[in-house]
């Protein structure tokens, strides 16, 4: 009895190490994956770095130049309606220096921020080959388009929040006063900062589909669920669009927030399709 006893023990220890040997495999993989992610954002960013004059006045300067496309369209577009004021001639932006090391230091934070942009579609797709092995086949099929749309619309936000929101802001905040006495002198990281921010959060929000697909497959969102609180959605969108665009016209917060609107209902199809899904393999078993 002592010796069964013995042997179940042993079998038992070397299950147990076994699991942990697997769970500290599957680390190790999901680091090597991460460092291939991390030399690809280096790549980029050595690249930006090399490339900067021309990423500086071309991409990080360029909403602050009345030539910048969107200025230029707003004018055409003002120009077919016979409107006034759609064209900006002037923009109203004084940028400077306060530290020693104030502009070596934009020029690494703004190569590492292109370098990070470039770089997300390949980190997704190693996320990806992480976790495809754990998905059985069918869920394969079904996800296997993963990286392509969530890609899609991170670039597709990014070049929003860039040619849309970021110019928008930029034209106001730079004109905005309170009193004639105070002059509007902009730090250099405080621009950055503000061009960085608008863009990468627009690219993020525009996940939203995705977000929702992982949610629904997790059973933690339905489409049911996404109809019934619209209401509340809307209220919340308008809000999202009046933070990141503090213009006080009501026509550029209806740019920001129509897309958003169509995003929350590509994502009530999404959950739609999912929970459809879901029945039908429930039905099946």
């Amino acid at each position: 009895m002592s010796d069964n006893k013995i042997i179940k023990a042993i079998k038992e220890k070397g299950q147990t190490m076994e699991a942990e040997m697997s769970f500290f495999d599957h680390l190790e993989a999901l680091r090597w994956h991460l460092v291939r992610a991390a030399i690809a954002i280096v790549i980029f960013t050595c690249a930006a770095f090399y490339f900067y004059d021309f990423i500086f006045e071309t991409i990080i300067m360029g909403p602050s130049k009345p030539s910048f496309w969107t200025y230029r369209m707003l004018c055409k577009l003002g120009d077919y309606l016979h409107r006034d004021g759609f064209c900006i001639n002037k923009i109203n932006i004084s940028l400077l220096n306060t530290e020693m090391a104030g502009q070596f230091t934009l020029q690494i934070n703004s190569a590492l921020l292109i370098g990070i942009t470039l770089g997300f579609p390949y980190l997704l797709w190693e996320l990806w080959r992480f976790i495809r092995p754990a998905l059985h086949e069918k869920e394969r099929k079904a996800a296997s388009g993963f990286v392509i749309y969530a890609t899609f619309l991170f670039l597709l936000g990014v070049l929003f929040g860039y040619y849309v929101i970021t110019p928008e802001s930029i034209n106001f905040l730079a004109g905005y006063t309170v009193s004639t006495q105070i002059e509007n002198k902009f730090s250099i990281d405080s621009y950055l900062s503000s061009v960085s921010t608008l863009t990468l959060a627009t690219g993020i929000v525009f996940e939203l589909p995705i977000i929702v697909y992982v949610l629904s497959s997790l059973g933690i969102l339905t489409a049911k669920f996404m109809r019934e609180t619209r209401r509340y959605a809307v209220v919340v969108i308008l809000i999202i669009a009046a933070v990141v665009t503090p213009t006080p016209d009501m026509m550029t917060m209806l740019v920001v927030s129509v897309p958003l609107f169509i995003l929350y209902e590509v994502g009530i199809v999404v959950a739609a399709v999912v929970d459809k899904r879901r029945k039908a393999r429930e039905e099946a078993l």
